[in-house]
């Protein structure tokens, strides 16, 4: 796979802050040494043990410790690093410049602490810090626009919404003109007056009860098999342990939503959507799958519905989620997995 403009010019950064590191380092310290071949070698060595500490720290210990708030093992681990890199770098040192005097880590050791283990901390620590100021830049910038797209969410709602109060009693009219030996009507009418309930009332939160998201996935299966002959297979499989946690408002549903768009209609094949939900080792996981016709590109063709729900799993959960789009000649697969 080819590097992508962005991520070459990200590591062209990174190559050339180095390079010119390296350059500077040695024209300040190429006269301390006998020949530029020695000095270029030893200042090769110190640009490169600098440069692991830096990173190990900044794309390991930060990520993996310090932002996972495991405060203690952060500081006792990069103590060890600082010191493990500064013998390791004294001991080579030592060999290429025949300097017996590195290699006894015991003589001279406050000299040792002064000129190897104290800058390291410091230039790691002063790099550890730009790691974290663009961090926190990004950070703003996520929430920035997270708030924006909430307020246009908002408004768009509001500028849709029709009066409840109108629509729910239209809906109760129309329920009773219903003949009473017409159960499956009133049902499908029940399920749709309480979808829209759930739409208008309850989706305005940040964040919603599980149970309640599965509820009105199930009354949208429902109303859907009404639209569907034997020709097609539903099925919805939740298990028992997807419950007690709370879960942003619709986010499934364009997902669900796509299968029945996309299904394949051939007459007496194998037309079906899946839906599974389960729960393990604090992930929840919701997989959705339906036939479809060969030849076509349902995550294509999925619209605005499928990018929307893209971009607010990676708003809302980053870093701690994971989306899976199967697009195979015969079906589509989707496969959400978010912590919980």
């Amino acid at each position: 796979m080819q590097p992508t403009p962005v991520l070459l010019k990200y590591k062209l950064h990174h190559l050339f802050f180095w390079m010119l590191l390296l350059g500077l380092w040695f024209m300040l310290r190429y006269d301390d040494y006998a020949t530029p071949a020695k000095a270029f070698t030893v200042t090769l060595i110190k640009v490169v043990d600098l440069a692991l500490m830096v990173y190990i720290t900044n794309y390991l210990l930060i990520p993996k410790l310090l932002y996972k708030k495991k405060y203690w093992l952060f500081g006792i681990l990069f103590i060890v690093m600082i010191v493990t890199s500064s013998v390791l770098k004294m001991n080579i040192l030592g060999r290429v410049t025949n300097n017996p005097l590195l290699l006894n880590l015991g003589e001279n050791l406050k000299d040792r602490i002064y000129d190897n283990i104290i800058p390291h901390f410091f230039l790691v620590i002063a790099g550890a810090a730009i790691k974290l100021m663009f961090d926190q830049i990004k950070l703003q910038k996520k929430m920035a626009e997270m708030a924006k797209e909430k307020a246009e969410a908002e408004l768009n709602f509001l500028k849709s919404q029709i009066n409840p109060h109108f629509l729910f009693n239209s809906l109760n009219s129309v329920y009773f003109l219903i003949d009473k030996a017409n159960p499956e009507a009133r049902q499908a009418l029940h399920k749709f007056s309480d979808m829209l309930r759930y739409q208008l009332y309850e989706a305005n939160g940040e964040k919603i009860p599980i149970e309640k998201e599965i509820s009105y996935l199930e009354d949208y299966v429902d109303l859907q098999k009404l639209r569907k002959d034997e020709n097609y297979t539903v099925q919805f499989n939740c298990q028992p342990e997807v419950q007690g946690f709370y879960i942003e408002p619709l986010l499934l549903m364009p997902f669900v939503e796509n299968a029945f768009k996309h299904i394949s209609h051939e007459q007496g094949g194998n037309n079906y959507v899946n839906l599974d939900l389960s729960r393990r080792n604090g992930v929840f996981e919701f997989c959705v799958e339906n036939s479809k016709e060969p030849g076509l590109n349902a995550a294509e063709h999925g619209g605005i519905g499928l990018n929307n729900v893209k971009r607010r799993l990676q708003l809302l959960y980053p870093g701690s989620h994971e989306l899976e789009i199967k697009d195979e000649s015969n079906r589509f697969v989707i496969n959400l997995k978010i912590k919980i």
